[in-house]
């Protein structure tokens, strides 16, 4: 009797040290699949990697055509000049802004455009725009105000497009020539090419000689800002 319950004692002994084994092989092993903590990490880091390097690829190319459209004029015939507005100073036009009246002003002289749009809000000045200072500039300059229109009310480049789209399309225009400084062109034209518009840049003349550390940092906050328009952020 005593070695009968000794030999059922060994059995399940035997049979639980089996069992043990079995669960102890059952046990997830590093090649079961599963990430350890420091593989996650690694991944994580590795997608985080690849992703900044394929940002600073799209500014690097971003920043390479805006650097090239800056260097283009593509003045030719077409239906109405667009000034994009800058600062005024007590209803006169800032040296920058009057630039880009003067270049839009010859370029009508020259017979490329019937109209000329200049555009605007009122900025940090509550009693003048921009869009009527440059109109008024022009028409002192000798272009007739049956051929100049005033845009008014944007307050900043992309409400500008879409406000002189409209008054384009209410005037049955479809094409214009930009007028604005050389590293703010690639923006410009593709913010009214957005509209509907087609378009070709024409920038004014530097007034004074600008340098290539000044004219990098002028065309990298034109990158920020293309892409903050394109992600809808401003």
């Amino acid at each position: 009797m005593q070695l009968e319950t000794r030999n059922r004692f060994l059995i399940l002994r035997l049979s639980a040290s089996i069992c043990g084994e079995k669960l102890f092989f059952m046990k997830p092993t590093p090649d079961s699949g599963q990430f350890k903590p420091g593989r996650k990490r690694r991944f994580f880091w590795r997608l985080l990697a690849l992703l900044l390097v394929a940002f600073l690829t799209y500014c690097g190319l971003l920043y390479q055509r805006i650097a090239q459209q800056s260097r283009v004029d593509e003045a030719r015939p077409a239906d109405v000049i667009v000034v994009l507005g800058a600062a005024e100073y007590g209803g006169k036009p800032s040296p920058v802004y009057r630039a880009r009246l003067e270049h839009a002003a010859e370029l009508f002289e020259k017979g490329l455009a019937p109209f000329v749009i200049t555009s605007g809000g009122t900025g940090g000045e509550v009693s003048f725009s921009e869009g009527q200072v440059g109109r008024d500039y022009l028409a002192e300059h000798g272009i007739p105000e049956s051929q100049l229109i005033a845009e008014t009310q944007s307050h900043d480049t992309n409400e500008s497009a879409q406000r002189v789209a409209a008054i384009m399309r209410e005037n049955g225009m479809k094409s214009c020539i930009a007028v604005s400084d050389d590293y703010h062109m690639y923006r410009v034209k593709k913010m009214l090419e957005a509209q509907g518009v087609v378009v070709y840049g024409s920038p004014r003349l530097e007034s004074r000689p600008v340098s290539w550390v000044e004219h990098t940092k002028m065309i990298g906050e034109e990158v920020f800002k293309y892409i903050l328009w394109k992600l809808h952020l401003s």
